[in-house]
This record gives C-alpha cells, structure tokens and sequence, in this order.
C-alpha cells in the first residue's frame, strides 16, 4: 500500500468519525486560540485529518489520491524507497502545518476562529504536479499546469489579502503551497533545473 493510501484511508476514516461526533472535530480542528493559550500545537497536524462536510473531504481526496501518488512516486525514484517516503511524509505534514500558521500567528488570541482540513498539503501536491508538468493540460479547469499554478498562487493571494469571507481557507492555500515548492526543491535541488528546462520547451515539448 502506497503512503498516499495509506494517509488517505487515516484521513477518511478521522473526518467520518467527526462527522458523527462533533466532539472529535473541535478537538482534533486547528484552533489558534487553543494551541497558543492551552499548548494544544498537535492541531496544527491533527487539524489535516478532519474536514467540514463530505463535499469538503471529497475534493480534498480526490486531490490527494491524484496528485500524491504521482508526487510520491517522484520521491522514491529520486531518492531511493526509504528516503523518499520519509521525505514524501514529512512534505505533507510540514506543508499542514505550513498552512495553519499565518492564522495560528492572526488569531491566537481569537477564541472564535478555526479551521480543519488538509488543504495545505493537498495545495503544495498540486502545485509540485504542476512546476514538474508544466505544459500538460488539466482537465479541470482545462488550461496547462503552469497557468493553472500562477493563477492559483495569484487567487489565493489576493483573497487572503483582501479577507474573502466565502469559507475557504486561502492562508492554507497560499501557504501550504509555497512551502511544499520550497520544500521540494531544497530536498532535491536537481528538480528546479529540470523544471528550467521543460518550462523552456514549451508547449510542444509535451506534444
């Protein structure tokens, strides 16, 4: 069994859980109020594991199972199988808790703020996809991987900046996925000149 599975099946089987037991949500959620005032920092990773509505869990999932695969396998060819599962574990995780920071920092002192779902990590998956396949279109939405990473980066920017109150998580997004890239590349810096040089093929170099 793949550590995309095996996260995937954990993650799915926790935010059941707190779908039928609201108590396991608010003490697995990402609470900055709590980490900071009671030390409860575990909900910086624990918080990846619950998500808010099946909707929610589905899409981060999906995500997980199409683009951790790929990412995973990646690690292991590039490293060697124990290394780059290490590796690969610890790029998930530390992109979680990457995600919960910036609002572990804005809202400390905010008993009402929270937040669940793996989004940082799922984000920092997407966006390695994308720099590793520049030029491959997605099917969804239906542009290549780099103009999607762009404006992805770009959205999630400017609506955190700007305090979008739709319920999304951007912070997680932006922050998530920034560390995930800086995090690839610094574990294996062999990959930002491979990512050089297919960007530099342009579209027809994946024809």
């Amino acid at each position: 069994m793949s550590v995309t599975l095996a996260i995937l099946i954990l993650t799915g089987i926790v935010s059941y859980q707190g779908f039928n037991n609201r108590n396991i949500i608010e003490s697995l959620k990402h609470h900055p109020y709590s980490e900071h005032n009671k030390k409860e920092y575990y909900r910086l990773i624990s918080s990846g594991f619950v998500h808010a509505n099946w909707m929610h869990l589905g899409i981060n999932g999906f995500v997980l199972y199409m683009f951790g695969t790929q990412i995973e396998r990646v690690f292991m060819i590039n490293m060697g199988e124990i290394k780059g599962i290490f590796f690969y574990i610890l790029l998930y995780f530390t992109s979680i808790i990457a995600g919960d920071l910036v609002t572990h920092l804005q809202h400390k002192d905010n008993y009402g703020y929270s937040a669940v779902g793996a989004s940082g990590a799922t984000s920092a998956l997407v966006l390695i996809y994308c720099m590793l396949m520049p030029w491959e279109w997605l099917d969804f939405p239906p542009v290549p991987s780099i103009v999607f990473a762009v404006g992805f980066l770009g959205y999630s920017y400017w609506a955190d900046k700007t305090g979008r109150a739709d319920g999304i998580g951007h912070s997680a997004h932006l922050y998530g996925a920034l560390w995930g890239l800086a995090f690839f590349f610094v574990t294996d810096p062999s990959m930002l000149s491979l990512v050089f040089e297919r960007l530099m093929e342009g579209p027809k170099g994946f024809g």
